[in-house]
């Protein structure tokens, strides 16, 4: 039986070149009107904390899959890196962020 001519692998990206993700994706560069970030997505298996949404104000339980942000032009720390629901930072310009108050 004659072997099928499959089409040549594409190639990867260099892992090291442009955002940092390489192509693992393991973080992007996403612009809005409130700026650029640096998001990153965290599976279930490694939300191993409770975190709250800053935009809708509920805990992101452990195992829920979510999604880290920060300020992309390194005025930020560590500190500055907020957990979101998927859903609620996909939405981020369509609501106002409700702060709670002490915070």
């Amino acid at each position: 039986m004659p072997r099928r001519n499959r089409p040549p692998r594409p190639e990867r990206p260099d892992p090291g070149a442009g955002s940092g993700g390489g192509w693992f994706g393991l973080e992007s560069r996403e612009s809005g009107r409130d700026g650029e970030w640096i998001v990153r997505p965290v599976s279930g298996v490694a939300a191993t904390k409770t975190y709250r949404c800053p935009g809708c104000d509920h805990e992101i339980p452990v195992g829920v899959p979510h999604v880290v942000a920060w300020r992309a032009d390194g005025l930020g720390t560590v500190d500055d890196r907020r957990h979101w629901h998927r859903a609620c930072w996909n939405n981020r310009g369509n609501r106002h962020l409700r702060r709670r108050p002490g915070r």
